[in-house]
């Protein structure tokens, strides 16, 4: 009996060990093909916690916005099911860190494509276009335009484009105040400590849309920048960013970037630009 029992151990083992090489086990890049075999473990992905309408985490831990309904899109195409999904808090000012670093596989967080940050990275997309824009408390009608910043508060997140933007093109005398997160912005906003809080309109439309926010705050209006979203990655993974490119591109196709759109941005009466053609990596 003990032979028997013991032979039966090694055939199992066996078996399983076969089972696990049929499914391409571990955490080997690739999209899985259309029969899903090639499935991975779990993909890290950075997204922004703090920015509702783009990426948001819950109080009851879930993941909302456009970036996210782009992340696990992308992932579905590279062979990722949601739930092997684990998305990762990326701040303006760590985004290249996480990516250099391989604590992230790429990052969907608001990412403006730029030259100085392609030094670092490399990017899929774009895969939305946005425009830089001021919030404003909704009984203030001092600012109308960039330049009504100088002698102003203007608050904006440490890493971001947008305030340098402003500071060094548009308003020189703007008192700059830099934060860890729009969350510190809006409420310096709220209660008085500045002005203005700038970024991109997709993100200042996601804040003035929380019920929480209605009435309190309002858009400008401006097209201060043209800012395109991409996917960072690490420099050189040419296979990774040909894989995103083409899932975005799918994405468009089928219909799916056009509801994540109207999903996210449409109660803010949010105007956006039809979808950007795919640049990088081209």
């Amino acid at each position: 009996m003990k032979v028997l029992k013991t032979g039966a151990a090694v055939a199992a083992a066996v078996a399983l060990a076969l089972t696990a090489t049929a499914c391409g086990g571990g955490t080997k890049d690739g999209a899985a093909g259309s029969s899903g075999d090639a499935k991975k473990d779990k993909v890290v992905i950075g997204i922004k916690f703090d920015q509702p309408g783009v990426g948001l985490k819950t109080p009851e831990g879930k993941f909302t916005g456009f970036d996210v309904d782009v992340a696990t899109y992308v992932a579905k195409e590279l062979g990722y099911a949601p739930e092997q999904i684990e998305f990762k808090q990326a701040v303006s000012a760590e985004r290249e860190n996480l990516i250099a670093n391989g604590d992230v596989k790429f990052v969907v967080a608001s990412y403006s494509i730029n030259d100085k940050r392609k030094e670092k990275v490399d990017f899929a997309g774009p895969y939305l276009l946005a425009h830089q824009d001021l919030l404003v408390r909704a009984d203030d009608s001092s600012i109308t335009k960039a330049e009504d910043l100088n002698k102003k508060k203007l608050c904006s997140v440490t890493g971001s484009t947008s305030a340098q933007n402003v500071k060094t093109k548009l308003a020189p005398e703007a008192d700059l105040l830099e934060q860890g997160g729009y969350s510190e912005c809006l409420t310096g906003l709220e209660n008085k400590k500045v002005d203005a809080l700038t970024t991109d309109n997709s993100i200042l439309a996601g804040y003035a849309a929380q019920e929480k926010n209605k009435g309190k705050f309002k858009l400008v209006g401006l097209s201060l920048s043209n800012e395109n979203y991409g996917i960072g990655l690490k420099k050189g993974d040419k296979d990774l960013q040909t894989k995103i490119n083409a899932a975005l591109k799918k994405m468009v196709a089928d219909g799916a970037w056009e509801t994540a759109v109207k999903n996210n941005f449409g109660p803010a009466d949010y105007k956006n630009e039809p979808a950007p053609q795919i640049t990088e990596g081209s």
